[in-house]
C-alpha cells in the first residue's frame, strides 16, 4: 500500500485527529430499567375514624396491613385486618403493656367521657346484649 493511500485512509477514519470523519454521539441519556414500571395505585390505608368520633355498627375505623392496631371493646377485625365497629359508640385509642412492648388498641365506649381500658371492677362490664337502639340519636352527636 502506498503512502498516499495510507494517509487518505487515516484521514477518512472516524477517529482520525484531522476531524474529517464524524462520530455519532447520543442525543438522549441512557435510561435505566425499572422493575415495577410505576407501581400500583395506593390502597387508601390508615385511620378512618378518629378519637371521640361517633360510629355505628359496620363503620370502618382502621384499614391496615398486619396488626398495627389491635381490637379493644366492641370492635372486630376483618380478614384483611380492617377494624370495624360492632356497636354504636365513640372511638377510643389507647396503649397497653404487652410483654416488653406496648400494643396500640382501638375500642368503643358508650359515653363520650369514658376512658379505655375500663376498670371493670369499679364500673362493671360494658355489654350491649343487643338491646341498644341503633336508630337512637346520641345527644352529643348531630343527626346526619
Amino acid at each position: 500500500m502506498s503512502l498516499f493511500a495510507r494517509c487518505v485512509g487515516i484521514a477518512r477514519s472516524p477517529f482520525s485527529p484531522l476531524g474529517l470523519g464524524s462520530v455519532r454521539t447520543a442525543t438522549k441519556r441512557a435510561g435505566g430499567t425499572v422493575s415495577n414500571h410505576g407501581g400500583s395505585p395506593g390502597k387508601r390505608l390508615g385511620v378512618k375514624k378518629f378519637s371521640d368520633q361517633y360510629v355505628i355498627p359496620g363503620n370502618i375505623i382502621v384499614r391496615q396491613r398486619g396488626q398495627q392496631f389491635h381490637c379493644g371493646q366492641h370492635v372486630e377485625m376483618g380478614r384483611d385486618h380492617t377494624i370495624y365497629a360492632v356497636a354504636p359508640g365513640f372511638v377510643r385509642f389507647y396503649k397497653q403493656k404487652w410483654g416488653m412492648k406496648e400494643r396500640k388498641y382501638v375500642g368503643l365506649v358508650l359515653n363520650r367521657g369514658e376512658k379505655l381500658p375500663r376498670d371493670e371492677t369499679a364500673e362493671g362490664r360494658s355489654r350491649f346484649f343487643d338491646f341498644v337502639n341503633l336508630k337512637e340519636v346520641v345527644d352529643d352527636v348531630p343527626a346526619s
